[in-house]
């Protein structure tokens, strides 16, 4: 009997580890939390089994393809409007929080010294500001010798939720750049090279000196990028870090009763980082139990992934936030 229960038991521990190996999500869409469900990924499939296969195409694929009901969820750092998720028949909440950051190549300049406020980087992008030497680079820069070199900027040539939050951001601190260009996943860029992902941008930045471009911090650090620090809404001059992420997050007004739909862009606090936002998950309002499996790996991640989330530079949600989204999931997935 022993020896019967005892082949019992692996035999059972074998079918469910099949049943496990042979469950998959899949998801696809932003770049700028990749590094971060990646690595959420790599750990809920040690604990479970069940395998996350998730593909970095950018926000605007990842809106059409939960759209079109061909991945398991979507993945934009844009968040939808209401309106927009009831005609597509969507859900949506909030991930994690993190930084965009502009990077550049300029060799002649130590790492991260570079600082630049709303004014010259939206003249930048617009084309406007050509060397790196202009005055009004100098007159945030005086003890930097700027070099006279023009500039070559870069910016996603594909949809894009880091796209749509640096053009927010553009566009609350430069009145140029809302009327001229506006926000959004894609936008009428009036200058630069066009890189794919974040991955593409920061290539392209790394090999091409005097450039500028704008990619999700993990990206930056990964590939060891010089960032630039920024004037922001207080008048101080903060770097790209952690704590000027969580000040600017601090500051989200993520309501349930608005499908968590917010900008984080400029926001007020001494410390606060300028080009902060939220990444959020989208789900198809009817597909009850491929959304109970997602959930069920984002609740995991909830609970075991904040350190992972630091440790890559991304902001984990506070804990009312997160309650709020259990709540919000036990309303419309039953």
């Amino acid at each position: 009997m022993r020896y019967l229960f005892f082949v019992c038991a692996v035999v059972l521990m074998f079918t469910v580890t099949l049943a496990h190996s042979a469950e998959m999500i899949n998801g696809a869409g932003a770049t700028f939390p990749y590094p971060l469900y990646s690595s959420w990924a790599a750990d809920y499939h040690k604990v479970t089994g069940i395998k996350i296969n998730y593909q970095s195409i950018g926000s605007g694929g990842g809106i059409r393809q939960i759209t079109e009901r061909t991945v398991h969820f979507g993945a934009s750092d844009m968040a939808l409007k209401p309106e927009e998720l009831e005609k597509s028949k969507l859900l949506q909440f909030p991930a994690v929080i993190g930084g965009v950051v502009p990077i550049v190549n300029m060799p002649e300049i130590p790492s991260n010294t570079l600082v630049l406020d709303g004014t010259t980087m939206c003249e930048i992008f617009l084309g406007e500001i050509k060397q790196w030497n202009d005055p009004k680079i100098k007159a945030l820069n005086p003890n930097l010798n700027l070099p006279a070199k023009p500039i070559t900027v870069v910016h996603r040539s594909d949809g894009s939720g880091t796209t749509a939050i640096f053009t927010h951001y553009l566009s609350e601190v430069c009145k140029k750049w809302e009327n001229s260009v506006g926000y959004g996943t894609s936008v009428n860029w009036k200058t630069g090279l066009g890189g794919k992902g974040n991955e593409g941008v920061a290539n392209y930045v790394k090999r091409t000196p005097y450039s500028i471009g704008y990619v999700e911090f993990a990206y930056a650090k990964q590939n060891k990028l010089s960032t630039v620090k920024l004037k922001n809404k207080a008048g101080q001059v903060v770097a790209p870090v952690f704590e000027s992420f969580a000040e600017a997050a601090a500051t989200a007004d993520l309501n349930p009763e608005k499908h968590f739909y917010t900008w984080i862009t400029n926001a007020p606090g001494k410390k606060a980082w300028p080009i902060t936002g939220a990444t959020y998950i989208l789900l198809a309002r009817e597909k009850t139990d491929v959304n109970k499996s997602v959930i069920k790996f984002f609740d995991w991640a909830f609970q075991n992934g904040d350190s992972t989330a630091k440790k890559l530079d991304y902001v984990p949600l506070p804990k009312s936030v997160k309650d709020n989204i259990r709540a919000y999931w036990k309303t419309y997935i039953k």
